[in-house]
């Protein structure tokens, strides 16, 4: 089976909607309205295998050097066959792409990260994240996610066509 990872379209906002919304319903992931998904869509990779959404992550640029990766999951089934980390991959190349060169994330999954290069920091090095999500959060003055942050190098002369819109995954990495 070959796991593509592409840009999100329209077409894939229920498949995200249902992928995140499980998360959220465990507390992992904060809920994303269908409308949101749509407004958001041009933010979000996803990994399709067969047809079917797999996985997502999105990124959310947080300041003119600090990119965050969020709403990033996959199903159930198709955990520990390396899709998180080649979405991670991805989502970091388009990072590169629009020269914004530390790419953080709050998780539960802080070796999963480490793995990929991230480092664990303190949270409140990134205000500009608390001062737009976290003041929504329930969790807000009990969080107990852990921050990382990786930063990467930007090629001088990177653009657009320098990513391709979607590439395939064989094998069974990491």
């Amino acid at each position: 089976m070959q796991t593509i990872c592409r840009k999100a379209t329209l077409a894939d906002v229920a498949a995200l909607y249902e992928l995140i919304a499980g998360y959220a319903e465990k507390g992992i992931m904060l809920p994303r309205s269908s409308e949101v998904l749509a407004r958001q869509i041009d933010t979000f990779i996803v990994a399709e295998e067969d047809g079917e959404i797999i996985g997502c992550g999105s990124l959310c640029q947080l300041g003119s050097d600090l990119v965050e990766i969020r709403s990033l999951g996959i199903s159930e089934g198709h955990k520990g066959k390396g899709i998180g980390s080649r979405l991670v991959e991805r989502l970091i190349e388009e990072a590169r792409v629009q020269n914004l060169p530390k790419v953080m994330a709050l998780t539960y999954e802080a070796a999963f990260f480490q793995k990929n290069g991230f480092q664990i920091v303190d949270k409140e090095i990134f205000p500009q994240k608390v001062w737009t999500d976290c003041v929504h959060c329930a969790k807000q003055h009990c969080c107990d996610e852990i921050a990382v942050l990786k930063t990467i190098e930007i090629a001088k002369q990177a653009n657009s066509t320098d990513l391709p819109s979607d590439f395939v995954l064989q094998g069974n990495a990491d």
